[in-house]
This record gives structure tokens, sequence and C-alpha cells, in this order.
């Protein structure tokens, strides 16, 4: 069946105990896949641009950590779930231990370029330091608000092709690699959330889910942000003008977050589902193009 859209539907659909809104017919495949073995990244791999670059390694170098975060965070409720939701979740975690992977490589690659993104690595480790003692439903409310901003990137990485033009083959490969499989398991956390709140109120599940989504905005902007505008700096590139062109980078041309800002505030509606949006044909046709990829072996 397709993906239910009427909100009401939602959430008679968790108060039932049924599948959450994600199709019936998805299927998360694990594609276990190899980049850069062979051939490392440039420095500036992404169409030689300092600010491309740098936006892609900050992302590229929370993601081991934030990764490994998210399927604890995840584990941590798949006790009970309906079955097909139990496939989806060891699927998704495989899939991110994958992306970890691949991500360790490729951050490996750019500390071997000049990088130090160890500033990085430590201010995501101190963070998530933060929340061992607080209650595991917000470290679920806080992976569904990530894993949002990841499916989000994904879809706009995928949709438009502004975003990889004239980067280097493989590491533009990987990229779409992982942008495939985070739309593909974009409703995991969330169905996951579905299933951990079912005796909650409407009333709460929005509010807690809401106020996340605001905290963990903040602090996503401003970090990247931040971690961008570091590894301009180690390339000597600093002031005003480096911050105008970031600011450019991403608001205007291509745009990232100019270009998502309608599906974040999706996020926010009564009934909110991920895959209210069904965007899996990105997927098949990103999918076709991976023979003709420069991948290595393992």
């Amino acid at each position: 069946m397709n993906a239910i859209t009427d909100p009401i539907a939602v959430e008679r659909a968790v108060a039932e105990g049924k599948v959450a809104p994600t199709p019936s017919d998805l299927t998360i495949t694990v594609r276990d896949r190899r980049f850069g073995r062979d051939e490392k990244p440039g420095r500036w791999w992404l169409a030689n641009d300092p600010v491309a670059t740098a936006w892609h390694n900050a992302l590229s170098a929370t993601f081991p950590r934030g990764e490994a975060f998210f399927i604890e965070a995840v584990k941590a409720h798949r006790d009970g779930v309906p079955p097909k939701l139990e496939v989806e979740i060891r699927a998704f975690v495989k899939q991110e231990i994958n992306h970890t992977r691949e991500h360790i490589v490729f951050n490996r690659a750019a500390s071997e370029a000049g990088y130090d993104i160890d500033k990085i690595d430590k201010r995501v480790e101190e963070m998530l330091a933060l929340t061992k003692d607080r209650p595991v439903i917000l470290n679920l409310a806080a992976t569904m608000a990530l894993e949002h901003y990841t499916a989000m990137m994904a879809h706009e990485f995928l949709a438009n092709p502004q975003h990889f033009a004239g980067a280097e083959p493989e590491t533009a490969a990987m990229w779409r690699w992982h942008a495939m499989e985070e739309i593909e398991h974009k409703g995991v956390a969330y169905d996951t959330w579905l299933h951990a709140t079912r005796d909650w109120s409407r009333w709460k599940r929005w509010k807690v889910k809401s106020l996340m989504m605001l905290v963990i905005t903040k602090n996503f902007l401003t970090h990247r942000v931040e971690d961008t505008l570091d590894l301009l700096a180690q390339d000597g590139l600093t002031g005003a003008k480096w911050k105008w062109r970031l600011a450019a980078y991403l608001l205007g041309k291509p745009g990232v977050l100019r270009r998502i800002f309608p599906a974040w505030v999706s996020y926010f509606l009564p009934g909110f589902h991920p895959w209210q949006h069904d965007d899996r044909k990105l997927i098949n046709k990103a999918d076709s193009e991976f023979p003709d990829a420069r991948l290595s072996a393992a």
C-alpha cells in the first residue's frame, strides 16, 4: 500500500499498534560498498572549491560518532516493535555501520590532505557524553530529528546535481551512496519513536519532538558553520569574505539550507511522517548509475 498521508490516520495507526505509514513495499537494502581505497580525495575534492569541500568535510567529521549514537538510540527501543519494523531496524543498523566505516576512511583521507579534524570529532564526543544520563527516549527524539536532517540533505543531494558538479567521481559516488541509504531508512527512527511513545498523548508527542528539533537545529547549524569556517581557516581563508562565501553557498547557490527549509517546516505539522513524501525514485535513479562509478574493492 502507499504511505498514509492523513494526519488522523497516522495517529490512529499508532494508537491501534499498526505499522506506521512507511510504505509496506519498502525494502531497506544494505549496499556494502567501499570507496577511496585506491585513490584518495584531493584537498579540494569538490570542484576545487574550498567552501564546498569544507562544508562536506565538516559534515563527514561528525558521522562516525553520530551514527553510532543513532544506532544505540534506536536499538534501545526495539523491544516489541512490529515484525516489519524489527527487520527495518536491523537493516538500518547495518547501513549505518557501513556509513561509519566509509566516513572513517574519508575522514582519514581529509587528515592526510592536511586538515585537522580532531577538533570536530572531540566536540561531537563531548556533546554525546552529555546524553549518557538523560532519559533514552530523548536520545531517540534527537536521533529522529537528526535523521530528518540527513534525509532532507540526502534528498537534495540526489535531486539537485549542482551539489556535486565537478567533484572527484569516486568521492561524489560515496556521498550519493550514503544519500540513497539515508532516504531509504528515513522512517526507521520515526517509526521506532511512534512505537516507543504509543501511550503518549498526541500533544506530548508533538511537543517533545518539536522542542528537540529546535534544539538540534540550533546546535547543528551553529556547529557545522563553525566547523566549516575552522577548516577554511586551515587553508588561510578567513574574514568576512569567506563568511559571505559560505553563506552564499548554503543559502544561495546551490543553497542546501535554503532548499531544505520547506521539508524542515513540515516536521512540525500535526501527523507528520517522513514517508508522506515518497522519494524512492531518487534512490532507483542514483543506484542505476553505480555500475559506471569507480568503486574500489575491499
